[in-house]
């Protein structure tokens, strides 16, 4: 008897109730949490409302649905965001169905009378594979947070640097430059709203102003700052506040890194 309490939870699932109750008092006394049904409509039912439930057994032949179709529902009732492991049994075991067993992606298939020495040998392995798969899909699902995050930002600043290239010399507070003046190095290097941001961090702005300024998310306006220190050779954002202050020079910014 295995007195390690495990903490994914099984359904067993079969229309013989000796078989049910022998198997789950057996799994349960090893330590495994357990629920039990003797239909197919009722382990739907339990399975949709426990997502602790992780490894299904079931009987493959039973009067309302075959436990192929039954993985099959499971599936469908988990989605992609719930992954858990099955094993079926049979009194009766054909080719085919071992066949159709694997492609529904069951984990084992066993023949009656079960040997439950040999199905918790199965059910500690399957246990670990589960748990590996948990943690790929949690990182995965980090990982589209991540994506999601920088694909957003970088699509608000693509439409912020198309706006505003074409208006930013009529924007309020900037006077429009004859053409023949232009921004002096390093500053020449930076896009309307880079020069803006600038130029609101030489006012002694905090991203968080500068952003409420803007219109802009406060990481979009971390994206700018990063960009124009890089783009000006600043070491940071102190130097380049200074070299941007009011009393640094002319709005047209002809000024050269330290």
């Amino acid at each position: 008897m295995d007195t390690y309490q495990h903490q994914v939870k099984l359904l067993i699932v079969d229309d013989d109730p000796f078989i049910v109750e022998e198997l789950s008092e057996f799994l349960s006394a090893n330590g495994y949490p357990c629920v039990a049904s003797q239909s197919t409509a009722h382990a739907r039912e339990l399975f949709d409302n426990d997502p602790q439930i992780g490894i299904v057994l079931c009987d493959l032949h039973m009067p309302e649905m075959d436990g192929i179709s039954l993985v099959h529902e499971l599936e469908r009732i988990a989605g992609d965001g719930r992954p858990f492991e099955a094993i079926i049994f049979t009194g009766q075991a054909e080719s085919r169905d071992v066949i159709a067993a694997m492609r529904a992606g069951v984990a084992d298939f066993y023949q009656k009378p079960i040997d439950t020495d040999e199905v918790l040998i199965a059910l500690k392995r399957l246990e670990q594979n589960l748990s590996k798969r948990l943690m790929d899909y949690q990182q995965l699902g980090q990982l589209n947070q991540k994506l999601q995050f920088l694909a957003d930002s970088l699509n608000e600043l693509h439409h912020d640097v198309h706006r505003m290239r074409g208006n930013f010399d009529k924007a309020p507070g900037n006077k429009a430059m004859p053409q023949e003046e232009t921004v002096a190095p390093p500053f020449d290097q930076l896009s309307p709203r880079q020069l803006e941001v600038a130029r609101l961090i030489g006012k002694g702005m905090t991203n968080y102003q500068i952003s409420c300024e803007l219109g802009i998310t406060e990481n979009t306006v971390k994206l700018y700052v990063s960009q124009v220190l890089r783009l000006t050779h600043m070491h940071n954002r102190t130097q380049l506040a200074l070299a941007l202050s009011p009393t640094a020079g002319p709005t047209t910014m002809r000024l050269t890194a330290h």
